[in-house]
């Protein structure tokens, strides 16, 4: 059974946002692998080049384009080279996100504006630029990185974090409802997972606090790369709504 199921990653498109570190790279390794094309955009396009050479030294196909998910015509754009480049569309995984963690009281807005540009707003570009093909297709994937941050709100400190981590589980269901039957959606929330995600905090008790926590709890991202290729290896009529993992030892 799991034979066939992989078969079903074979010659898909997917494409990552975040895709330079962490839990997009570890991601567009392991699909690849698989037999996935793998269409990656950030910021550091020194990195994506990286991972690409490494992605096609394998055997894999893959193209890069650097990309800031707080811009829609880069997002846009991002989507457009995957189906310029390789026909299709077919899954478009929401992986860009911001983690600052300090008190409300400390008022750092520039942050909170950083994780909604980034959690909430990057998702949403994603889904407008890929939406209108997966109508045209008649099919495609929505993965959209949630949190246990999104489940139980993270406090103190990360109070703005889980607020936009419990707008990606809304809009991600609002999606699925709205959208639902030829076109999947899916929401993966894992707990501690070694990424970059835990260095995004400037507050230093808040760093700290998050530093520590890792320290205790963390697996390694392909934990989370293996349950995004459960999700996408289903047939087309199961739709893995929901996925979360944490770590054994965590317990929030």
């Amino acid at each position: 059974m799991s034979s066939v199921l992989a078969n079903n990653i074979n010659g898909k498109v997917v494409v990552i946002t975040g895709g330079s570190s962490g839990l997009g790279e570890t991601t567009a390794r392991h699909l690849a692998s698989l037999g996935a094309s793998v269409v990656l955009g950030a910021r550091r396009i020194d990195k994506l080049e990286a991972i690409a050479a490494d992605i096609r030294t394998a055997g894999g196909e893959v193209a890069v384009q650097a990309t800031d998910v707080t811009c829609q015509d880069e997002v846009k754009a991002l989507v457009n080279l995957a189906q310029e480049r390789f026909g299709k569309v077919d899954v478009v995984i929401n992986n860009a996100g911001l983690m600052a963690i300090a008190p409300l009281a400390e008022t750092r807005v520039d942050e909170w504006d950083r994780m909604i540009d980034i959690n909430v707003k990057g998702l949403l570009y994603g889904v407008a630029a890929a939406l209108p093909i997966f109508q045209e297709q008649g099919s495609g994937h929505f993965i959209n990185i949630s949190s246990v941050a999104g489940i139980k709100v993270f406090s103190p400190g990360g109070t703005v974090y889980s607020g936009t981590k419990f707008a990606v589980r809304a809009i991600a269901e609002g999606l699925r409802h709205e959208v639902g039957g030829k076109i999947r959606s899916t929401i993966i929330s894992p707990g501690a997972v070694e990424s970059e995600l835990k260095h995004g905090s400037s507050d230093t008790q808040g760093a700290a606090f998050v530093k520590d926590f890792y320290q205790q709890n963390e697996i390694p991202s392909e934990s989370v790369a293996r349950a995004i290729a459960y999700a996408i290896e289903q047939p087309a009529d199961v739709d893995i709504n929901e996925i979360v993992l944490r770590p054994t030892v965590q317990e929030f």
